[in-house]
Order: structure tokens, then C-alpha cells, then sequence
């Protein structure tokens, strides 16, 4: 079996094409049990694993597997199922065998792989991942270790090292770009689309340079309304937006839609109700809530999760101690995942040789019992019992090292006695 990791992130690919490659949430069961199938077409044995990790930041399949040229068969799946066409594809992938996608596994749980260096949210995810990818069939031995090292390890770095200090959320970015177009944000109104994880998290960043209102639009309003009471705000349906979108100043959206929700006819009517007056907007979701044509309205600024990455490495020069010590401490995981997985590799010939020895055993019992049932002297059947399990265990040995030639013959010869030297 291999290891595989497979994917794109954002240091590798454009937004225009994370979001092609990205990976609805209901989407994740189907492809999960997708990139199995595809897997399984080139390995008869039929014991492939799966799993996909699909963030704003980055699209990646995890995978175990016995094929051929796995790595360029994981390749090919992703663009497959995005009927994308791969010679496209291929440059901004990243392709990791074995214990470098350990490595990749172990950073990207750790936050060492993410635009917000040290940020945590990516181990939440990567946990939701994981749960649907189990839910799918798509765990088996490896990938399941291989997690649950994974959240070890993320444990281990954030708990003896520095890594989250000085870091800067996209949340408190957003906040900072904010503050470059308009001076007082208390004297703004504020809408976030989305009712997330993210959302929350730009929410709390905002609503403590207390805006002048702060509003949240959601497809389910109940959800919409949970969230803008903790920050004495007002929900509204995402359907009402049409007609309210002028009256907000800065907006934030993060959504799992497959489909733009704000379009360049809806922000150009909003800014000439506006009279002009700027917007700003910050548009964190993959693929995107917002069409990228508003971009060039003079009006409004849109900064997508690229456009924040300068903003989020402020004060990486206090981090890199704090890297390195992370780096060392993954390393030495790394080391000691690879050594399970080559434990993993001998268990078949250790199985078979248990069998073996086991299949030896009973012939040789069962001659034992018949010399006895035939009254044969105990002594005797003893010694018949002894030498008959010894002449068997050391016939296949003995027959390998005497069809062996040249090294082969010399390697064995140095060998044998090491395996067949007991205890005295």
C-alpha cells in the first residue's frame, strides 16, 4: 500500500482555480466513494482508502492505496470528476509520496501549510473531513492512523510551541483592510452573508469596533437570527438583499454555494443608490459568493482570500523559532509513522509464516496421537514429535540455500543462522 497526497493550495493556484477544484459538502460522500472506485479499477485487491479535504484555501485527496503510479491515478481523478482538463490542472498540483505526505499531513494539521500561519481552524476541518470520508467507507488501517497521528501532532506543536502567537486571522485582516477605506468603522454598516464558522469569526473581529449596525443575511433567517443576536444585530433573508444591498458599507461572505449570490447588476444598482458613497467587501468563500467582474466597479473595493495573504504574514519573523521547533518535532513523527507502515508491510509474510508453522505443528501432533493410539512408547513418540518439527521448520531453508547462487547464496548464508539461533 501507498500513501498519496494529492491537491492544490493557495500558494500553488489561483482562486479562479481552487474554486473549479473545490468540493461542495454534500458533495464530499460521493467522491469519497468515487475516488475509491477509481482506485480500485487498477487494484484488484480492492482495499483502497480515501479521503478529501476541501477548504477555502485548498482541495486535497488523501488516499492508500496498491495501484500503479498512484499518484498520477489521484491526479487524474480530480480532474476527472471537475471535468477538468488535466494538462491544465497538472502544474498547480502537488503530488506527495509516502512519508512526504506524512509530512504534508502532520504540517497542514498543524497550521505550518496555511495563509494564517499557526490559525486552527484547518484541524476542525480537516476533523469534519475525516468524520464524512468514515462515513463514506473511505477509511481503512492507513488513513486512520495517519489522522489520528495527524491531530497528535497538531496537539503536540500548539501546546510546546509558540506557533499561534503574534498570528493574524483572516477575520482581523479583514478588519485592518476595512480600516485602510473607511477611518471609523463604528460609523459604518456592516453585513455579513453567511452564518459559518467564519462568519462568527468576522462577527466578533467587527463587532468589536462597534459599527454602526451590523446585520446578517443567511438562507435559513432562524440561524441568521441566532447569530446576529449575540452581536445585537438583525438577520434578513438572502432573497431581501436585492433591494437592502445599498444601505451596507462594508460586507463580509463566506458560503458553501456552488454559485455567485452577489452579481455586478445587484452592486451596481446598490452603488448608484449609494450615490457613489464606497463599498468594501471582502468575499472569503471557494468557490466564490461574489462575481469577480465587481472587482472593477470604481467604487467598490473586493478583496477575495488571496488579496488578505500580505495582510496575514504581519509578524511571521516572530514566528520562524517557533517554526523550526515545529518542524523538528513533525520530522520525528514523520520518522515514526513511516516505521509503523513499514511494520504494516512485513504483517502478510509474518501471517503466512505463523501459518505455516501452525499447519507444521498439527501434521505433526496428529502423527504423534496415531503413534500413541498404536501404543508406541511415550519416549519414543517424543523423540519422533521433536526431530519431525525440527526436519520441517529447517527443510525450506536448507532447499532455499542450496538453489541460491553467488551474492544471494552468500547473503543467505549470513542470514540463516541469525534467524535460527534460539535461546539456550
Amino acid at each position: 500500500m501507498q500513501l498519496l497526497a494529492v491537491g492544490l493550495n493557495h500558494t500553488t493556484a489561483p482562486v479562479a482555480l481552487r474554486e473549479r477544484l473545490a468540493f461542495a459538502p454534500d458533495q464530499l460522500g460521493t467522491a469519497v466513494r468515487a475516488a475509491r472506485n477509481w482506485f480500485q479499477r487498477l487494484d484488484t485487491r480492492g482495499s483502497d482508502e480515501a479521503a478529501i479535504l476541501s477548504t477555502c484555501n485548498r482541495t486535497e485527496l488523501y488516499a492508500a492505496s496498491a495501484a500503479d503510479n498512484p499518484l498520477d491515478v489521484g491526479a487524474h481523478f480530480l480532474a476527472d470528476f471537475h471535468k477538468l482538463n488535466y494538462g491544465e490542472l497538472r502544474p498547480h498540483l502537488y503530488m506527495l509520496p509516502q512519508h512526504e505526505a506524512v509530512r504534508h499531513t502532520f504540517r497542514v494539521a498543524s497550521g505550518l501549510d496555511s495563509m494564517v500561519l499557526g490559525e486552527t481552524q484547518i484541524l476542525g476541518q480537516i476533523k469534519d473531513a475525516i468524520r464524512t470520508a468514515d462515513e463514506a467507507g473511505g477509511l481503512g488501517t492507513y488513513l486512520h492512523q495517519l489522522f489520528q497521528r495527524s491531530f497528535s501532532v497538531a496537539k503536540e506543536v500548539r501546546s510546546t510551541t509558540e506557533i499561534g502567537a503574534h498570528s493574524v486571522s483572516m477575520a482581523a485582516a479583514a478588519v485592518r483592510l476595512s480600516q485602510r477605506i473607511f477611518d471609523k468603522i463604528s460609523q459604518q454598516n456592516v453585513l455579513f452573508i453567511g452564518a459559518g464558522e467564519m462568519i462568527e469569526l468576522c462577527a466578533t473581529h467587527f463587532a468589536a469596533q462597534t459599527p454602526k449596525s451590523i446585520t446578517v443575511a443567511n438562507r435559513t433567517l432562524e440561524r441568521g437570527e441566532a447569530l446576529a443576536h449575540r452581536f445585537n444585530g438583525q438577520a434578513v433573508r438572502l432573497a431581501d438583499l436585492q433591494n437592502q444591498l445599498h444601505q451596507y458599507d462594508i460586507l463580509i461572505s463566506s458560503t458553501a454555494s456552488s454559485l455567485p449570490l452577489i452579481g455586478l447588476g445587484m452592486v451596481e444598482r446598490a452603488i448608484k443608490a449609494r450615490r457613489h458613497k464606497p463599498m468594501f467587501m471582502v468575499d472569503l468563500a471557494v468557490p466564490r459568493d461574489i462575481e469577480p467582474e465587481v472587482a472593477r466597479l470604481n467604487d467598490v473595493f473586493l478583496y477575495t482570500v488571496d488579496d488578505l495573504a500580505d495582510v496575514v504574514q504581519t509578524g511571521i519573523e516572530n514566528r520562524q523559532a517557533a517554526v523550526a521547533q515545529a518542524e523538528a518535532i513533525i520530522e520525528t513523527r514523520v520518522q515514526s509513522f513511516m516505521h509503523w507502515v513499514d511494520d504494516r508491510a512485513v504483517v502478510p509474510v509474518i501471517q503466512g509464516l505463523q501459518e505455516n508453522g501452525e499447519a507444521i505443528r498439527l501434521a505433526e501432533l496428529e502423527r504423534a496421537r496415531k503413534l500413541l493410539a498404536r501404543g508406541e512408547h511415550i519416549d519414543a513418540v517424543l523423540e519422533a514429535l521433536s526431530k519431525g518439527l525440527t526436519a520441517k521448520f529447517m527443510h525450506g531453508p536448507q532447499q532455499a540455500l542450496h538453489r541460491a547462487q553467488g551474492e544471494d547464496r552468500a547473503q543467505l548464508a549470513e542470514l540463516l543462522p541469525q534467524l535460527f539461533r534460539g535461546r539456550r
